[in-house]
């Protein structure tokens, strides 16, 4: 609302309005707010973005279920394509990524996005992330000298871990 009452800033909208003092000086309007409400212009440009979702998904960004980014990006879908998405997360029980939801953004634009797509992207597979593994250097400093490399200290853990289990 807020927003649009700035868009109209110095329009009259009638004879007998009052004119408005003072003119924005080159600020956009989504930088305006954003500083308004203490969010970047990109920020507040992604919220009015984001009203081009269909109430389910808007809904699914809301619940914390959709990020953001993929939710930008899907809105640019039209609500048809996006309805048949909505459908298959339900089915699928799984939400776009936000790689997935520019590739969904891709085949649409080039009119490849229907059904059997949606379906393919979120079934494709991903790649397995890796799993770190972390130890604070504080429980484990007493058994290094202090210019031990971070390489070494890793390599020597895992030989004695080997000797452990070896040993079991």
């Amino acid at each position: 609302m807020k927003l649009e009452a700035i868009k109209r800033q110095g329009q009259r909208t009638d004879l007998t309005s009052t004119p408005l003092v003072g003119k924005l000086k080159g600020k956009e309007t989504a930088e305006i707010i954003g500083e308004a409400v203490g969010e970047s212009r990109e920020q507040v440009r992604r919220y009015i973005r984001l009203t081009e979702l269909i109430p389910p998904m808007l809904n699914m960004v809301d619940e914390d279920r959709l990020s953001m980014r993929s939710a930008v990006e899907l809105s640019y879908l039209p609500h048809e394509q996006q309805r048949m998405l909505f459908y298959v997360i339900e089915a699928e029980d799984r939400v776009p990524s936000h790689a997935e939801s520019i590739k969904m953004r891709t085949h649409s634009k080039e009119g490849r996005l229907n059904n059997d797509a949606i379906v393919s992207i979120m079934q494709e597979n991903k790649p397995v992330r890796v799993e770190h593994f972390k130890l604070l250097k504080e429980r484990i400093q007493r058994f290094f000298p202090a210019d031990t490399p971070a390489q070494t200290i890793e390599e020597t853990i895992i030989k004695a871990l080997e000797l452990w289990y070896l040993k079991q």
